[in-house]
């Protein structure tokens, strides 16, 4: 990314999550153990998955892309708000700034196309089970996540690089522990609305379709499920998509909650509050979900232990 020849601003000061350094000290050992159980938990599922032939199934296979998301996606800011913790210095370059917006809504985004996807999985699967290895094998399994990944990066770069390309005169200190994209837009010189619609849009689109994709799969789920003449055979079956559809709803109220409410003045606490809940909160969510309901999982750590 290059950078404007009339930016004058080559930093960005970060006020950090509360703006208060005695609180910002005291909750720096709870986020940091937050931190450290997400890494952990995510990269206990990849392995788990991997060291596991029985696991290497499309649905495990999507959930690893998840869990390596999750790891990646809370990098992207939490290391960098847990310093800011506890140094007085919260400046972080003009690229480092929006290489951190780049990389963030990018694997959002990511994660958006993963979780439509894993439903469309699970659809297959409940929807059309002797069709379903035909309909999603490994192949087409691989070249959706790659697609998944691809599309995401490359969505994310018009804007992020078009808001890059605006002049910062001055100020340049950020009420936030991130670089969002609302506090950039506000401070820099040129009020370019086209921008503001086009990062709204691209926002949104991403959002709704993802999500409509997501309810329209567990429309047929659910309406597949309660024709199933056996409660225990419903229970079964539901049970191997409760946890996902527990991840969508809580990743997608959280993201639409930030992404697309009426323009105007928001409380900047607030937000911060909401984005540390699906920036550190769901990461770590995400792997307990999952584990604690799936039994073949289980079977997999339990393996695993008795091995050693």
């Amino acid at each position: 990314m290059r950078k404007n020849n009339h930016t004058v601003v080559k930093e960005f000061i970060l006020h950090g999550l509360f703006g208060n350094d005695e609180v910002e000290t005291g909750l720096f050992t709870l986020f940091l153990i937050i931190y450290i159980l997400t890494l952990v938990g995510n990269i206990a599922t990849i392995t788990l998955v991997w060291s596991d032939p029985r696991l290497h199934k499309p649905m495990y296979i999507f959930l690893c892309n998840l869990s390596f998301i999750e790891i990646w996606y809370t990098t992207s800011t939490v290391p960098n708000m847990l310093f800011g913790m506890l140094s007085k210095n919260k400046v972080i370059s003009f690229t480092g700034c929006f290489l951190q917006f780049y990389f963030f809504f990018s694997l959002g985004t990511t994660e958006c196309f993963i979780l439509a996807i894993m439903g469309y999985d699970r659809y297959l699967a409940i929807c059309h089970p002797l069709r379903y290895n035909v309909l999603m094998n490994s192949r087409i399994c691989s070249n959706l996540a790659v697609t998944c990944w691809i599309s995401a990066f490359l969505w994310t770069a018009v804007p992020v690089i078009l808001i890059e390309q605006l002049p910062f005169c001055g100020p340049n200190e950020i009420n936030h522990f991130l670089c969002d994209p609302g506090p950039l837009l506000e401070l820099s010189c040129l009020k370019s609305y086209g921008i503001e619609m086009m990062y709204s849009v691209c926002n949104s689109l991403i959002l709704l379709s993802t999500f409509a994709f997501s309810f329209i799969s567990y429309g047929f789920i659910i309406k597949t499920i309660l024709r199933i003449p056996s409660s225990s055979g419903r229970r079964k079956a539901f049970s191997t998509c409760a946890s996902h559809l527990m991840v969508v709803i809580i990743f997608f109220g959280c993201a639409m909650s930030m992404n697309m409410r009426p323009s105007g003045n928001h409380p900047a606490d607030l937000d911060k509050v909401v984005i540390v809940f699906y920036t550190l909160v769901t990461p770590l969510l995400n792997p307990i979900i999952y584990t604690l309901r799936n039994k073949e999982i289980w079977n997999a750590m339990k393996k695993i232990m008795l091995s050693h």
